[in-house]
């Protein structure tokens, strides 16, 4: 007889409602889930152009969802 250790449950953070754009939730949620990245890793993983990301991340910045720290965009504990 094995016995099985239980995995605590992943904790997921809901959306905040202030993103109406589908584009806006993935990249908080990609923000969120990789504890932060640069325009450049953003724009490999979500396959977004600059600019695209760029817009977005002001749009959270000015809703004050996300930080830069340095070259970095993170969502602040």
């Amino acid at each position: 007889m094995s016995s099985q250790k239980q995995q605590p449950e992943p904790q997921i953070e809901p959306i905040p409602e202030e993103l109406d754009s589908a584009q806006a939730k993935l990249v908080f949620l990609c923000l969120e889930a990789t504890g932060g990245a640069t325009v450049d890793d953003l724009g490999d993983l979500l396959a977004m152009k600059k600019l695209s990301i760029l817009s977005l991340l002001n749009e959270l910045s000015s809703e004050n969802l996300i930080e830069r720290r340095g070259e970095e965009y993170v969502v602040p504990n």
